[in-house]
Protein backbone atom coordinates (compact mmCIF):
# COMPACT_ATOMS: atom_id res chain seq x y z
CA UNK A 1 0.00 0.00 0.00
CA UNK A 2 1.44 3.38 -0.95
CA UNK A 3 1.08 6.52 1.13
CA UNK A 4 -1.60 7.69 -1.30
CA UNK A 5 -3.70 4.62 -0.52
CA UNK A 6 -3.82 5.25 3.23
CA UNK A 7 -6.87 6.87 4.72
CA UNK A 8 -6.35 10.24 6.27
CA UNK A 9 -7.56 10.91 9.80
CA UNK A 10 -8.80 7.37 10.36
CA UNK A 11 -11.85 7.70 8.12
CA UNK A 12 -12.07 5.19 5.29
CA UNK A 13 -15.05 6.42 3.34
CA UNK A 14 -15.99 9.94 4.35
CA UNK A 15 -14.46 13.10 5.68
CA UNK A 16 -14.81 13.83 9.39
CA UNK A 17 -18.02 15.68 10.27
CA UNK A 18 -17.36 18.96 12.08
CA UNK A 19 -18.76 18.91 15.60
CA UNK A 20 -19.21 15.14 15.70
CA UNK A 21 -17.66 13.31 18.62
CA UNK A 22 -17.74 9.64 19.54
CA UNK A 23 -18.48 8.67 23.12
CA UNK A 24 -17.62 5.24 24.49
CA UNK A 25 -19.62 4.14 27.51
CA UNK A 26 -18.22 1.73 30.12
CA UNK A 27 -20.28 -1.14 28.68
CA UNK A 28 -18.59 -0.64 25.29
CA UNK A 29 -21.46 1.07 23.52
CA UNK A 30 -20.25 3.85 21.22
CA UNK A 31 -22.46 6.76 20.20
CA UNK A 32 -21.87 9.86 18.11
CA UNK A 33 -23.02 13.23 19.42
CA UNK A 34 -22.97 16.68 17.88
CA UNK A 35 -21.75 19.81 19.61
CA UNK A 36 -20.08 18.38 22.71
CA UNK A 37 -16.78 20.20 22.20
CA UNK A 38 -18.59 23.55 21.91
CA UNK A 39 -20.59 22.76 25.04
CA UNK A 40 -17.43 21.86 26.96
CA UNK A 41 -15.80 25.12 25.82
CA UNK A 42 -18.82 27.18 26.86
CA UNK A 43 -19.13 25.47 30.25
CA UNK A 44 -15.40 25.88 30.89
CA UNK A 45 -15.50 29.57 29.87
CA UNK A 46 -18.38 30.03 32.33
CA UNK A 47 -16.02 28.83 35.06
CA UNK A 48 -18.07 25.74 35.86
CA UNK A 49 -16.42 23.18 38.11
CA UNK A 50 -16.34 19.45 37.49
CA UNK A 51 -19.28 18.12 39.46
CA UNK A 52 -22.62 16.37 39.04
CA UNK A 53 -24.55 19.63 38.53
CA UNK A 54 -22.25 20.61 35.69
CA UNK A 55 -22.56 17.13 34.14
CA UNK A 56 -26.36 17.37 34.30
CA UNK A 57 -26.23 20.78 32.62
CA UNK A 58 -23.92 19.41 29.89
CA UNK A 59 -26.39 16.57 29.24
CA UNK A 60 -29.27 19.07 29.11
CA UNK A 61 -27.41 21.20 26.55
CA UNK A 62 -26.35 18.14 24.57
CA UNK A 63 -29.96 16.94 24.38
CA UNK A 64 -30.94 20.06 22.42
CA UNK A 65 -29.33 18.64 19.26
CA UNK A 66 -29.02 14.95 20.18
CA UNK A 67 -31.64 12.43 21.24
CA UNK A 68 -30.91 11.21 24.75
CA UNK A 69 -33.44 8.81 26.24
CA UNK A 70 -34.51 9.76 29.72
CA UNK A 71 -33.51 6.30 30.90
CA UNK A 72 -29.94 6.94 29.65
CA UNK A 73 -29.40 10.43 31.11
CA UNK A 74 -27.62 9.17 34.23
CA UNK A 75 -25.23 7.11 32.10
CA UNK A 76 -24.48 10.22 30.07
CA UNK A 77 -23.89 12.22 33.27
CA UNK A 78 -21.52 9.58 34.60
CA UNK A 79 -19.54 9.51 31.36
CA UNK A 80 -19.57 13.25 30.66
CA UNK A 81 -18.36 14.24 34.12
CA UNK A 82 -15.20 12.23 33.38
CA UNK A 83 -14.91 13.60 29.84
CA UNK A 84 -15.35 17.16 31.12
CA UNK A 85 -12.75 16.50 33.84
CA UNK A 86 -10.23 15.55 31.10
CA UNK A 87 -11.24 18.57 29.02
CA UNK A 88 -10.87 21.00 31.95
CA UNK A 89 -7.50 19.48 32.89
CA UNK A 90 -6.23 19.87 29.32
CA UNK A 91 -7.48 23.46 29.09
CA UNK A 92 -5.80 24.32 32.40
CA UNK A 93 -2.55 22.75 31.19
CA UNK A 94 -2.76 24.68 27.90
CA UNK A 95 -3.19 27.97 29.75
CA UNK A 96 0.03 27.34 31.70
CA UNK A 97 2.09 27.10 28.51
Amino acid sequence: MSNNDKTKGGYCCTSPTPGLRMLTFPDGIRLAVFGLDKIFAAVYDEGREVNTDTAADIVKRLAVNNYIASSARQKYCDLLIEEYRKYAHNRADDSKK
